[in-house]
């Protein structure tokens, strides 16, 4: 078993009396790709803070490698931070902004410039080395930010939504990049994010967070097919959530209809909420399935349909190959491991009918989006 390098003991923090972390546990191991997760203000951004130092809890203790270190400044942490603005020196070249920080640990000459050149080579900008920043692509600023980071060889990473101002391709190359870089390296990457699909691709562990609390913890893939509620079965990718009856192990009611699936150990006729991804229905005649309902929109996504379908007055959504149309009846056939179902939480009605739709989107698209005040404060600082 890996060592811990973060540990995290009941974080609380407030501003202006308003708590933004809520009694924060968390424990980060040693070489783990982590990511922070969640909407705008759920405190994930005043979490990598803590870590870093650049802020201190009102309670509770932060713990690297197993020593105490709520009082230690963080230019003594052994942490370096990559920020949504890179917050690179303009009047530097390639060279001397990634060489700037051991320059300020008065690392002796040669050794800077292996390490640089080792850096350089890992971010793939040989050749590069005397190019001013301004005469950069979004892009190579961001490898220079990552190679500057990396240079001073700390044992945690911390990447506060770097790739947020990076066009879709760019940021979908340089996940794959951050993720190759991390594996060489070895070292403790903590990335905070708000796009979910970022997230499942590139992390060890996901950690969801809403309203200054952690809402759960785990590996891509059981944050995704196990959700504990309906706020990380709704922000975790499409979902359909709808309220239903636990009647026995293995057998859930929803939409009129009993419906078996795997899940057990509810009590018996518990209320619950039931989640079906889009993706897991099968389109069928009406005649082929118990629930069938009425599609009311059609869009074409290139790979598949995305349909909203009415079922018992409930917006469902579904994706699928086959053709279907606005106005047509049909079935939606499920396999019992097609569901997964949870027990009530204070997220319960909240999410998961098709009606209207998040614009949780809109902001990940937006190149001028910052996470909240606390990021670009910080960024500031740094420049």
């Amino acid at each position: 078993m890996k060592n811990k390098i973060i540990d995290l003991h009941n974080i609380t923090v407030a501003f202006d009396g308003e708590k933004v972390l809520d009694g924060i546990d968390l424990s980060i191991e040693d070489g783990q790709f982590v990511t922070l997760l969640g909407p705008s203000g759920c405190g994930k951004t005043t979490t990598l803070r803590i870590i870093g130092g650049f802020i201190s809890p009102d309670s509770g203790d932060v713990f690297f490698d197993g020593k105490r270190i709520n009082d230690l400044p963080a230019y003594k942490r052994q942490v370096s931070t990559i920020f949504q603005r890179y917050a690179l020196f303009p009047h530097l070249n390639v060279y001397d902004n990634i060489a700037f920080g051991l320059r300020v640990q008065k690392v002796p000459k040669n050794e800077i410039a292996e390490r640089v050149a080792e850096v350089i080579k890992m971010v793939n900008l040989s050749g590069f080395e005397k190019r001013k920043i301004d005469s950069l692509s979004g892009g190579q600023q961001q490898r220079v930010a990552i190679a500057r980071a990396i240079v001073t060889r700390p044992k945690v990473l911390l990447l506060d939504e770097p790739l947020a101002a990076l066009d879709l391709k760019l940021r979908k190359d340089m996940q794959v990049e951050l993720k190759n870089i991390q594996r060489q390296l070895g070292i403790t990457f903590i990335f905070v994010t708000h796009d979910q699909e970022e997230a499942l691709s590139m992390s060890d562990v996901v950690v969801v967070m809403d309203g200054g609390k952690i809402q759960q913890i785990g590996t891509p893939e059981d944050i995704y097919n196990e959700p504990v509620n309906a706020f990380v079965a709704d922000f975790i990718g499409e979902s359909n959530i709808v309220d239903g009856i636990m009647i026995e192990d293995n057998l859930v009611k929803f939409a009129g209809q009993k419906i078996r699936c795997v899940d057990k150990g509810f009590g018996k006729n518990e209320p619950v909420d039931v989640v079906i991804r889009p993706e897991d229905i099968d389109v069928v005649s009406p005649n082929e399935s118990p629930l069938s309902g009425l599609v009311t929109a059609v869009t074409f996504k290139g790979v598949h349909f995305e349909a909203i379908v009415d079922v018992d007055n409930f917006k469902w959504m579904i994706q699928t190959t086959d053709m279907i149309k606005e106005g047509q009846e049909i079935g939606l056939l499920l396999n019992p491991d097609d569901m997964h179902v949870m027990r009530k939480s204070e997220y319960s009605g909240m999410f998961g009918d098709y009606s209207s739709f998040s614009d949780e989107m809109d902001y990940i698209s937006d190149p001028d989006y910052v996470e909240d005040e606390e990021s670009e404060e910080v960024a500031e600082a740094e420049e």
